[in-house]
């Protein structure tokens, strides 16, 4: 009778597992740079990076949620349904962060140049084409370098921003049990880790955590809790 429940036990797990696979998406962002863009599933915690052309590929099944983030963008949620699955194919729209400039006057001064403001003792070299082509060739060679610098440092601030979300993640998982989850907010037992990274994402409430002010984060989370169930009701219909 054991050896039976635990092949019972053993099947529903390799049925859970194979409703995962892979899915292949493109994000769009009315003509900005999609190149770079993270894309977290927060159910199975997997991640990909957009490619040049805005494609990635991710393990997933039907439910899972998943989060894009960019400098450049704003923040993106997207839960994978049956539709997707099905296609293997999702196409998900980010809304580029706007800019806002304050009006520029721009007025020529012939009299103020390098020299005038002591940059410079002399007028900077004039170079003929050929000149120019020199010391474009010159610099080329330091390129490969420059860009093996710029990429381990974005590297670099992309593990520290990873380490400062897996602590406040601690402290949020040291504030509030299980129970609270399931029972109070109403969150499905199996997106409870899901919530949480959806949670930590949130300005307001993160900052709640940091400070150890329980009664702002309880009221936070409780608001971030509607919003999610509400965004998983709407993904299923």
């Amino acid at each position: 009778m054991k050896t039976n429940f635990l092949i019972v036990c053993f099947l529903i797990v390799q049925l859970a597992f194979s409703q995962e696979k892979i899915i292949h998406g493109k994000v769009t962002g009315s003509g900005n740079n999609v190149e770079g863009i993270n894309v977290v599933n927060l159910v199975n915690e997997k991640s990909a990076v957009t490619n040049e052309a805005g494609e990635f590929r991710i393990m997933a099944k039907e439910d899972d949620l998943l989060v894009l983030s960019a400098l450049n963008f704003e923040y993106k949620r997207k839960i994978i349904n049956a539709e997707d699955l099905k296609s293997g194919m999702v196409v998900i729209e980010m809304i580029p962060k706007a800019n806002q400039l304050d009006e520029v006057e721009i007025t020529k001064y012939n009299n103020i140049n390098a020299v005038s403001l002591g940059i410079l003792s002399k007028p900077a070299k004039v170079y003929t084409p050929a000149e120019r082509k020199v010391r474009t060739a010159t610099t080329g060679l330091l390129d490969p370098l420059i860009n093996l610098m710029s990429g381990r440092t974005k590297r670099l601030k992309q593990n520290i921003t990873v380490e400062k979300k897996e602590m406040l993640l601690e402290k949020v998982n040291n504030l509030f049990d299980d129970t609270f989850y399931t029972q109070t907010l109403k969150i499905n037992p199996d997106y409870i880790m899901a919530f949480k990274y959806f949670c930590i994402e949130d300005f307001k409430f993160a900052s709640a955590v940091r400070s150890k002010n329980k009664t702002l984060a309880t009221f936070w989370i409780n608001e971030l809790a509607i919003e999610y169930n509400k965004l998983q009701s709407n993904e299923k219909k």
